[in-house]
């Protein structure tokens, strides 16, 4: 036998199926690229002299992982299709007197001839793409911009394994299937499934009922912390009931549908509902498929797309003021107007000799502890919280206690407590009680709760609520002053907080911040003198670096794992039209040979796809609207953004988009379902 027999053979079986192979091909060169521009962003050190990049080098090399992890799940099922579609003429190859020795040397040259395509023409696309995936990141995230073009062996070395054990995968499993077949399997491979499935009421009701008690969690989930655990638990559910839905639900849509007879025994719809009858549980996989990978689409990119456009806010939220400093006091006697005057001579010398004038100036005292809130009752000893659940902790709280005249200074209020009570604000939660005790002789009776909230850059930080409690003077604490947690620490912590703007330029704030540091930083006389164990001093435009760095990173792997998303769910729809045209074919062959015009294939070829073409679509919107105040929640806990009209709008226009691409999806698709069943070549 020829040198060149078994590459030959290959060769033409790709060429005579490239309507299957192409987009195959087209698929696995895209995820190669992407992957090799993924590598050169980490391994390659494009971001090396990018400052701020630290977290967006992790995101991205944990977004690599996750890109190869589904290739592998996804191209074991777009290779089933393949596969499926091939075992007919491997068959003929086995009656003809062909070995499964020399079939599998032929699925040998074919995978060696599609790596080799994919992997040459992949890292080709990928070291031209890679220089303006650079260019955006980093104009994504306010970087330096260079315009040196290179291309990184480590990153091509990581994707050719990488993809080199992934095909080797696939070959493996193309060979299993083809030694466990027997020639008249392989001859009738596709012809299974024409038996008509039955509707399974049991696993449709169940299936119903789990997505229903999904959203149920979804909308009912009140506070932040606890919906941490339920996105997880409520994002399970939700896969495992779109496809108990969409398997035993479309098979029993089917049944309906024939039962009425008006709509049957319609010449548009007869031949369409009858084919789908007989493939309708694989067809209902296929479809949950398309859900889960439209939803996957829809919930990244319009949350990192808040994210970023909604970054400028969530900057000036976590930051309040230009300058915010922070100093920790060693207990409630150096919070003494006397010795905070001072402190605060010496913060205006800092400015002064940077030639800065403090402006929009806000600053006050206070005190704070964390406890379990229930029932106005307040639990403070940490060690007790252990045996808790996730919905326990959804109920600890941050409490910061204020002077009345430092709250009112800062809220613009003008407030009056008494002995025993206090205004309480409380940021990212509720409370419905009208007293908080936190001991026998310690209980506040709340007179007011006002929306303002004190712009503190600490709270925005806490993964828990916080509630102010501004109190007729931090003397009123009384035995919280002397309690000690399990360690020997008091767990009262008291705090000046400066916060100021400078109008200044960028670079006369790093200046001044630089300043700060290093006279509250390296001079232990001052914190002796003034009483304060520790310092934090944060500077907005120092910060913002890394704060724009970290949703710039979140908003690009977001349409990085968006465009691999939909890749995968138009290759679905795309095989799931071909491999369905194939099928029908004969039938409406046989159609045409009874009177059945094109015209009127083309109509019942309408009504089939529409049928069932937008079911995915439908349920993904579904899904996206139950999940939007539990994604809502996930961002305000993250400290990610707290605005609920951007992320409403970005929601809305993502699904808009995305509905107008899924159109376009079943323009083409149903194009081409069209020829074949038409018998076009």
């Amino acid at each position: 036998m020829k040198l060149g027999f078994y590459p030959r053979l290959a060769s033409d079986g790709i060429r005579k199926n490239r309507r299957m192979y192409l987009p195959y091909l087209m698929t696995t060169t895209a995820m190669v690229a992407m992957h090799y521009i993924i590598g050169y962003l980490t391994v390659g050190g494009a971001l090396e002299n990018v400052p701020g990049t630290a977290f967006i080098t992790s995101l991205l090399y944990t977004g690599g992982w996750v890109v190869a992890v589904f290739s592998v799940i996804f191209l074991f099922y777009t290779n089933s299709f393949l596969i499926r579609r091939r075992k007919r003429e491997f068959g003929l190859y086995n009656i003809l007197g062909m070995g499964k020795w020399n079939i599998g040397r032929i699925l040998l040259w074919e995978s060696l001839i599609t790596a080799l395509i994919s992997l040459t023409a992949g890292l080709l696309i990928g070291a031209l793409l890679s220089k303006a995936a650079e260019l955006m990141l980093i104009n994504l995230i306010n970087g330096e911009v260079n315009y040196v073009l290179r291309v990184s062996p480590a990153a091509a070395v990581v994707t050719i394994s990488v993809y080199s054990g992934i095909f080797l995968l696939l070959l493996l499993n193309s060979l299993w299937q083809i030694r466990s077949s027997t020639a008249i399997s392989l001859l009738r491979s596709e012809n299974y499934g024409e038996r008509p499935p039955r509707a399974n009421w049991l696993v449709g009701v169940l299936g119903v009922l789990i997505l229903g008690a999904a959203y149920y969690i979804a909308v009912t989930i009140r506070d932040p912390l606890t919906a941490v655990g339920a996105f997880f638990i409520a994002v399970v559910m939700v896969i495992v009931g779109t496809y108990m839905v969409m398997i035993s639900g479309s098979v029993l849509f089917c049944r309906i549908l024939q039962r009425n007879k008006r709509y049957y025994y319609n010449p548009r719809h007869f031949v369409s509902v009858s084919s789908m009858v007989y493939r309708m549980k694989r067809n209902g996989a296929g479809l949950a498929s398309i859900c889960i990978l439209s939803t996957m689409v829809l919930v990244m990119i319009s949350s990192t797309t808040s994210l970023y456009f909604g970054q400028r806010s969530a900057l000036r939220e976590r930051y309040p003021r230009e300058l915010n400093l922070q100093f920790y006091m060693k207990d409630a006697s150096y919070l003494s107007d006397e010795n905070v005057s001072s402190l605060l001579w010496e913060v205006e010398a800092v400015n002064t000799a940077q030639g800065i004038t403090a402006q929009n100036v806000y600053g006050y005292r206070a005190a704070s502890v964390s406890g379990l809130l229930e029932d106005g009752e307040v639990e403070l000893d940490s060690s007790a919280l252990s045996g808790f659940n996730l919905s326990t902790f959804s109920s600890v709280y941050r409490f910061i206690f204020m002077p009345i005249e430092d709250f009112n200074g800062v809220a613009g209020t003008d407030y009056t407590v008494g002995p025993g009570e206090a205004v309480a604000c409380v940021f990212r939660s509720e409370i419905d009680c009208d007293t908080i005790s936190f001991t026998d002789d310690v209980s506040y009776r709340i007179v007011a709760k006002p929306d303002t909230f004190i712009p503190n850059p600490g709270s925005s930080m806490e993964m828990i609520p916080t509630i102010i409690l501004a109190v007729s003077d931090l003397d009123s604490l009384g035995e919280l002053r002397d309690m000690r947690d399990y360690n020997g620490f008091p767990i009262l912590q008291y705090t000046w907080n400066y916060n100021y703007d400078t109008g200044a330029d960028a670079e006369a704030q790093t200046r001044l911040y630089d300043a700060l540091r290093d006279k509250f930083t390296s001079n232990p006389t001052l914190s002796e003198f003034f009483g304060f164990t520790g310092r934090s001093i944060e500077c907005r435009e120092v910060e913002s670096q890394d704060f724009l760095s970290l949703y710039g990173g979140l908003f690009y792997v977001g349409i990085v794992l968006s465009i691999v998303f939909s890749c995968a769910a138009v290759l679905i729809i795309y095989y799931k039209q071909i491999s369905e045209g194939y099928e029908d074919e004969s039938r409406f062959e046989i159609m045409k040979k009874v009177g059945m015009t094109d015209r009127e294939i083309r109509r019942s070829i309408n009504s089939q796809l529409l049928t069932v073409f937008y079911l995915p679509l439908i349920f993904a919107a579904m899904h996206l609207i139950f999940a939007f105040p539990l994604i809502k929640k996930l961002l305000s806990l993250l400290q990610m953004i707290n605005n609920l009209q951007l992320f409403a709008i970005t929601t809305g226009l993502s699904l808009g988009i995305f509905a107008l691409l899924y159109m376009l999806v079943y323009r083409a698709t149903s194009n081409a379902y069209y020829r074949i069943v038409r018998g076009a070549r």
